[in-house]
């Protein structure tokens, strides 16, 4: 039988444990371990690392207090407002352009036939530029776009990514999904990224480094920075550029490494960037109906 629930218990049943850091999943198992040792009985009370009676929650919050102490507070001066006043244009013109854009981007599709043609630097940086007029939470900007052109460098991303690809294909990605991908004829080969002039690896920042050290919160980051994904896109194919979206399976330490990013910035999507092989062949796919992807109420 475990401890009279009426009763005070003892501190000698509480194993004397340093904590971990707040958050640490060996903070859980110290504390499961305890509750285990007391019956069961979720307590007030217990013996900190010196052996004194301790409330968990001043426990907790003190180890909290001190990792705050590594992150910025927010800024609350208020930020000026200025007038938004942008063209508008003529219903008949808005309707136009509408469905120019349609026309446009429904011309996109995912090529991995891409030419070794050089692409103006200049494209590149337009482009990289609008991708970040994106919204973001709190307007941290949560991105950072790292554009490859050296070769030997790129060739160094594709023998990570291809490794990582073989294994994916033979062990970890399930029997069907390998299944459904065989009638895109894909595989874990990826010679477009040393054919490519250009791999723009986009990694999502978790939180921001101010240059005195400070973290700095960036809220919803992997949501913004996958809108920013959508823009460039866009841009991409309004410059008649083409790419294929790729998220490389358990490639993002090694990348990151490679790149020589900081522990704060995760892969989030790779793109091999140019224009398309004059014998580039795409999946005759067809997309959803508008009445399958809307519903208006």
């Amino acid at each position: 039988m475990g401890p009279d629930p009426t009763q005070p218990t003892p501190v000698a049943a509480w194993k004397k444990t340093r904590l971990p850091a707040v958050g640490s999943g060996a903070l859980v198992s110290v504390l499961a371990a305890d509750i285990s040792r007391c019956g069961g009985l979720l307590l007030n009370s217990c013996v900190n690392e010196w052996g004194c009676a301790a409330d968990w929650g001043c426990v907790l919050h003190d180890r909290q207090e001190n990792e705050n102490r590594d992150w910025v507070e927010s800024n609350d001066e208020d930020l000026p407002h200025v007038p938004y006043s942008p063209l508008r244009y003529p219903v008949e013109t808005v309707l136009k352009r509408s469905q120019d854009f349609y026309t446009l981007m429904n011309q996109r599709r995912s090529v991995r036939f891409i030419s070794p043609e050089p692409v103006p630097q200049e494209v590149i940086d337009n482009i990289i530029h609008t991708a970040g007029t994106a919204p973001s939470g709190a307007h941290t900007e949560p991105w950072t776009f790292v554009v490859v052109s050296d070769p030997e460098m790129k060739h160094r991303i594709r023998l990570i990514v291809e490794e990582e690809e073989k294994v994916n294909y033979h062990q970890r990605m399930g029997e069907k999904w390998v299944h459904d991908l065989a009638k895109l004829r894909t595989n874990w080969i990826k010679e477009y990224l040393d054919v490519a002039p250009y791999l723009v690896l986009i990694f999502k920042q978790t939180y921001g480094i101010l240059p005195n050290g400070k973290k700095k919160t960036h809220y919803y980051n992997e949501i913004s920075v996958s809108i920013s994904c959508g823009i460039l896109l866009a841009a991409l194919q309004n410059a008649g550029l083409v790419t294929v979206t790729t998220t490389p399976l358990n490639c993002g330490p090694q990348l990151r490494l490679l790149l020589k990013r900081p522990a704060n910035e995760k892969l989030l999507m790779l793109l091999p960037v140019g224009y398309p092989a004059s014998d580039a062949i795409v999946p005759d796919l067809k997309r959803k109906a508008l009445g399958d992807i809307m519903v208006h109420i």
